[in-house]
């Protein structure tokens, strides 16, 4: 039962150095000299400090920031922010949200990690984050969840809940985040933020996933506005641009040109969203046609299996953790590792004979794709099935064939981009659930479209600014 005392808002917006800029802001304040990189630090890390008590979303806080060498440059420079401990950062453990082993120091930065400090970012130290990432909520078998800060009962997503959690709460402008089935895009959707899943090869191939059969993670970030992914994206590609996607460059506001988009209410696999969630994309359709966008309805016809199969390869994962784990560890147990590991580790070693027909039928879900987006500019559909649920509903202690079943009945949309590789963003609807949760609808496109989707999200926030967590009341147990 969650008590009345854990059902509050949490924010640590103030009157500092950060203020109430976002990263772009605070970057440019720092650029003039109204801001020290050292204040902002100092007082990010001061922020954090104030809401972690409740939130509970820092793995490591560095007591010395840490900086990009030659700080002072980069769209970023002196601005704020944490990693992922899913990433390693040299000098640190990366502990993948696991108690199965003891983590030892990174002797080096991983690509993605170097990428991020190109853009002059000081890092103050690694976000929470469920086991290895699986879970579409950050909690434990152990230890406290990291809990949403417009709603302390609920949760802030997953896998990049303790990233979304920091940003939401007004303790960082920016965190990293990485997607490898709505690891970006469900924290965003939680705690009313924006999350954009680059094309696989946009940013530098993750560590982890690029050595796998199907390469379904891309790295970014979570933010409060549209104006900071776009920056981030334009500044990583000056550290690297991959020569094989159009370059996306500085997306700066909305487009003239009128698109056309299709939207779904429901899983193309038959889950049904909730009424406040079909309620969200449809006022958001209402708002793209007021806009001069033209919208209609769209099937995106996937393989039956396209479920059970994304959850095979999602077991095979779990399988390969377990068989490989000493190279995080020495002293790896997989019998440590949580309720969903293990669940879906044994689920795996009854059908892993599948695989390759697995492999072959999620690679073919492009050519479903690529059909439910002719004559479409970009295709508009929920986030997830249904709003953000309360701490303890996904929980890895739930029984695993409960869980595994409330959890694809909540992540029914995110997968599908993972796996065919295509961008999808995730941004904050103008509505809100009646406990006064955020709500995310999410903009898909073609390989490479990373600019009309930044467009189409930078019209939406100027048509109607997204809520801020300052700007409302504490939500108390009803």
């Amino acid at each position: 039962m969650t008590t009345f005392e854990e059902r509050a808002t949490v924010h640590a917006f103030r009157d500092d150095a950060l203020g109430e800029h976002d990263a772009v802001g605070l970057a440019a304040a720092i650029r003039r000299g109204e801001v020290g990189a050292d204040e902002a630090a100092r007082d990010a890390a001061e922020r954090v400090r104030e809401v972690e008590a409740r939130l509970h979303a820092v793995q490591v806080h560095l007591d010395a920031p840490a900086r990009t060498t030659g700080a002072g440059g980069g769209a970023f420079a002196g601005v704020p922010t944490f990693v992922k401990d899913n990433t390693d950062f040299r000098g640190l453990p990366t502990g993948h949200g696991s108690a199965a082993f003891a983590p030892k120091a990174a002797r080096r930065h991983a690509p993605f990690a170097r990428q991020l400090l190109s853009t002059g970012v000081t890092v103050l130290g690694k976000t929470r984050l469920p086991e290895f990432g699986f879970s579409p909520t950050t909690e434990y078998d152990g230890g406290e969840p990291v809990r949403n800060p417009w709603n302390t009962g609920y949760s802030a997503g997953g896998s990049s809940g303790g990233s979304a959690a920091l940003v939401a709460a007004g303790a960082v402008p920016i965190a990293h985040a990485n997607d490898g089935g709505g690891s970006i895009r469900i924290p965003a959707a939680c705690c009313g933020l924006v999350g954009l899943k680059p094309t696989r090869g946009r940013v530098v191939t993750n560590a982890q996933s690029g050595r796998l059969p199907l390469d379904i993670v891309s790295d970014g970030i979570v933010s409060r506005s549209v104006r900071d992914t776009a920056a981030f994206l334009a500044a990583a590609e000056t550290h690297w641009r991959n020569p094989k996607l159009p370059p996306v460059g500085l997306v700066e506001g909305p487009s003239e040109r009128r698109l056309r988009v299709g939207f779904l209410l429901d899983s193309p696999n038959g889950v049904p969203a909730d009424p406040a969630t079909r309620a969200a994309v449809t006022e958001t359709v209402a708002t793209l046609e007021r806009l001069g966008h033209t919208v209609e309805p769209v099937e995106l016809a996937l393989d039956p299996r396209f479920t059970d199969d994304f959850l095979t390869y999602w077991g095979m994962l779990s399988f390969l953790l377990g068989v490989t784990g000493r190279t995080l560890g020495e002293d790896f147990d997989r019998g440590r590792t949580d309720g969903l590991s293990r669940g879906l580790r044994e689920e795996y070693l009854k059908s892993w004979r599948r695989t390759p027909a697995v492999l072959r039928r999620l690679k073919r879900t492009r050519e479903a794709y690529a059909a439910a987006f002719r004559g479409l500019d970009l295709v508009l559909t929920p986030v997830l099935a249904h709003t953000t649920p309360e701490i303890g509903h996904l929980s890895p202690t739930v029984p695993y064939p409960t869980l595994i079943e409330r959890i694809l009945a909540y992540v029914a949309f995110t997968p599908v981009n993972n796996v065919v590789g295509t961008p999808s963003i995730s941004v904050p609807a103008a509505s809100a659930t009646e406990h006064g949760l955020p709500i995310g609808v999410m903009f898909s496109g073609r390989p490479g479209s990373e600019r009309t989707l930044l467009e189409v999200a930078f019209a939406l926030e100027a048509d109607r600014p997204f809520r801020r967590i300052q700007d409302v009341e504490d939500v108390r147990a009803r």
